[in-house]
Formats: structure tokens, sequence, C-alpha cells
């Protein structure tokens, strides 16, 4: 009978895998460089003195018509050196501008939720990108990102992967892909479940017929929840392309703690989200719960369908790393497969237990 149950799982498993690949994979129309819009990069930043330089010397080498393109860096009250970082360095360079925060959190606007609402209220520009103060982005990221607004398109999504070193870091970046992959999937078909905040644009027009930041409850993923909303106004296209030159490489937490604040993070975040979300969710769940279950139901047929689970997942990861040019992660594929399947398990139960969420040394 368990089997059986086993069977259904990794067959539903397959099913919701390969559709998912279809939307990721989709193709979408692009703007000529002489049609591109304006675009105003924003980048919250607080404690960030360890990793802010490199975001921003690859956003100064941003390839992109100067008359088009700001940057706004929102230092979050910072208690480093962030603020000074970040003055020395954009000090002669005149697509730069940033703002401070004081720190006197109140309502809906708190943590990086006010960082982002005040550097979108100051940019200028048709186009939105935000990005993470420890991210590094490609080049042509901007033009690329851009490239895609055409006709309706609202918001436009790209892929985020992480600094690879060794197999803890190598593990963490093959998860932002295979999480990032079940959000471009479903936002391509129609039914957003999820984005990241570091690699995601809109017009700024459409945020603004959103209510804003302001307009909205508060929220630890507030990139969702921002998406969301503007999904909800259905009458914008919402896309995730699957495009090499829009690739940003983010750290990877340090320690076992930092990931986990990360995971509980998302994992709370999560509970809101829509239908569609929770039953990929909970099918995910239960069918890594039973392949957990190997040793204990050690038969031929058992085997058979661990086998199959596994290689859906490689038959899913290859083609986007491959796209991505991340190949040489999947090396880490075996250490990703253990830690992806242990957490899926655990973290229903952490949230269920504290809802608690630190972020910056902050405390949500």
């Amino acid at each position: 009978m368990l089997e059986i149950i086993f069977l259904i799982l990794v067959s539903g498993y397959f099913i919701i895998s390969a559709s998912l690949v279809i939307g990721a994979k989709k193709s979408f129309p692009q703007l000529t460089e002489d049609q591109l819009p304006s675009v105003s990069v924003v980048v919250a930043a607080r404690n960030e003195e360890n990793n802010i330089l490199s975001c921003l010397e690859s956003l100064n080498i941003l390839i992109y018509p100067d008359s088009k393109l700001e940057i706004i860096i929102v230092d979050d009250a910072s208690t480093d050196n962030t603020s000074t970082t970040v003055s020395n360095f954009i000090q002669d360079k005149t697509r730069f501008q940033t703002i401070r925060l004081e720190d006197t959190e109140s309502g809906k606007l708190r943590g990086k939720v006010r960082a982002m609402a005040a550097g979108i209220k100051l940019a200028n520009s048709e186009i939105i990108l935000t990005t993470d103060a420890d991210c590094v982005v490609n080049p042509l990221w901007a033009k690329t990102i851009a490239s895609y607004y055409v006709g309706n398109v609202g918001v436009v999504n790209g892929f985020t992967s992480q600094i690879v070193k060794d197999s803890y870091s190598g593990m963490q970046a093959i998860d932002f892909i295979y999480l990032l992959f079940i959000a471009a999937g479903t936002i391509n078909l129609g039914k957003p479940v999820s984005c990241i905040g570091n690699n995601m644009s809109f017009r700024k027009n459409v945020y603004e017929e959103t209510g804003g930041f302001e307009n909205l409850p508060f929220s630890v993923t507030e990139d969702f929840l921002l998406l969301n909303s503007m999904h909800k106004l259905k009458k914008y296209e919402i896309i995730y392309m699957l495009n090499q030159d829009s690739l940003v490489i983010s750290k990877p937490a340090s320690n076992f703690r930092e990931l986990f604040n990360q995971k509980k993070r998302w994992a709370v975040g999560g509970k809101d989200a829509p239908p569609l979300g929770i039953f990929l969710m909970l099918w995910s769940f239960l069918t890594n719960l039973f392949l957990l279950m190997t040793p204990i139901f050690l038969s031929t047929a058992w085997l058979y369908l661990v086998f199959f689970k596994v290689a859906i997942d490689i038959f899913v990861l290859l083609p986007i790393h491959q796209r991505l040019g991340l190949q040489k992660n999947l090396k880490y594929f075996p250490v990703f497969q253990i830690y992806y399947i242990l957490y899926v398990l655990v973290l229903p139960f952490v949230v269920l237990f504290n809802k608690k969420v630190k972020w910056k040394d902050r405390v949500y």
C-alpha cells in the first residue's frame, strides 16, 4: 500500500516538474537597444560594510545608456561603516546617489520594506530594478532585464545563484536555482507563488497603482507580497526569464545559524502563499517524507521509485544550470539532495511553533 502511495507521489512529482520546466524555459520578446526604457536600480543596505563594495563595483560597470540609468543606495540606519564606504565610492560617480534612514521604525514600513519604499519614492525612472547589498550583478543585468518590458509587461524577474567554494556553498547555490526554477515555472504559467527581491524589477507606475509598500501589510518576504499585489491588478504580464546575462550572484550563508534564519524567514513568508504554493509545498513534503523512509522499506520497487525521484530532480536542474552557465555546480547535487530533504521536512514544524524572524539584527 505504501509503495502505491509513493508511486502516486513520484508520478505527480514528475508531472509537476515537467510542467514547471516548460514554464521556466518559456521565451519572451525583447526590445532593441534604442527602445530601452529609463531604469533606476534600488539597493537597500543595513550593516553591509563587508559586502557593499563588491556590489557597488558591479553596479558601476553596468552597460546601459548613462542618460537612462540611476543607482540609488539606501542606507537603512547602519551601525557599521556602510555609509562611509558608500559615500567614498560614489563621490565622483554621477550615476549614483545615496540616502540614509534613521533608526525610527514604526507601523507597516519596517526593516527592508521601509528602505525599499524610500528608494523607490526617490527614483525618477520608468523601471525599478532591485538587488541586495551582498550581490554582484552581471554587467548586462540592467540592459537584459529592461529589454523584456515589451507591451503590457509589468514585472520582470531574473535568476540568482551564489558564490560556490565548497559543498556547503554549493548546496546553497543549487537550492537557490531550484527554488527560483519553481518561481519561474509558476509565474510563466500565470500562477505566481514566489520570487526573490535581489533580482526583481517592475514598472514604477504599476508599483504606484498598488499603493506601494505603504499600502501593503508588513511581511518578512516583501518581494513576493509586492509581486502578488501587482498580479492581483489583472492588467499586467508578469514574466520570469531564463537568461545568463541577467544572472545575479549573492553570498551564501556563512554558517548554520545564518542559513537557518534565512530559511526560516522564507518559510514564515511562505505561509501566506496562494493555494498552488501550499499544494506544491505539501506535495514536495510528502514525496521527500516517503523518500526518507527508504531504509525502512528497502525493496526493489521502493528503490526504483527513489531513483526515479532523484532522476526527476536532475532532469529539472541540468537544463536550467546549462542555460545559466552554472552546470559545474551540479557536482554538489548529492549534498543538495540530502540538505533539501532535511529542511523541507523540518522547517514546517519549526515555523509551526516559532514564527519570530531575525533579519539584520532585528527581530520581527
